[in-house]
């Protein structure tokens, strides 16, 4: 299964679900974002900050070989944005590049957020995904 399979089975299962349900699976999902490894979980300098994300939102991206791993410091005060961080790892991390460059730019949109979330954080959520497409381009170079 690809990285877009598996985002496709959450947007779809986002899209299926009433309004108020997906708030729930939202902040669900922010209960999910794995811990950072011990190497990483003491150095915030390491991260690069998304400042146009409203909550504090920082990324590392580290290619092994084939696949890309993801690292996200998003604080538990902001639950949509750290519940859209653990959508994005559930998907994408352990991708190939291509894959996590192939992700629709506004694929959060075809989930409904847009009926739960301010615009302001749909404008975070899509900073976030360009700034982790910046950093896949750049391993590949």
């Amino acid at each position: 299964m690809t990285a877009t399979d598996r985002l496709n089975q959450t947007v779809e299962m986002f899209a299926d679900a009433p309004k108020d349900v997906r708030l729930l699976a939202l902040l669900d999902y922010s209960k999910r974002l794995p811990e950072l490894p011990e190497r990483l979980a003491d150095h915030p300098e390491l991260f690069e900050e998304v400042p146009e994300c409203q909550s504090p939102f920082s990324l590392i991206v580290e290619q092994d070989g084939d696949v890309v791993h993801l690292y996200f410091r998003v604080p538990f005060e902001a639950p949509t944005v750290r519940g859209y961080a653990s959508i994005l790892h559930d998907a994408l991390d352990g991708a190939p590049a291509q894959e996590i460059l192939d992700v629709p730019d506004d694929f959060y949109r075809r989930m409904g957020l847009q009926e739960v979330v301010s615009a302001q954080r749909l404008n975070g959520m899509a900073a976030i995904l360009r700034r982790l497409k910046m950093h896949v381009e750049a391993l590949d170079s």
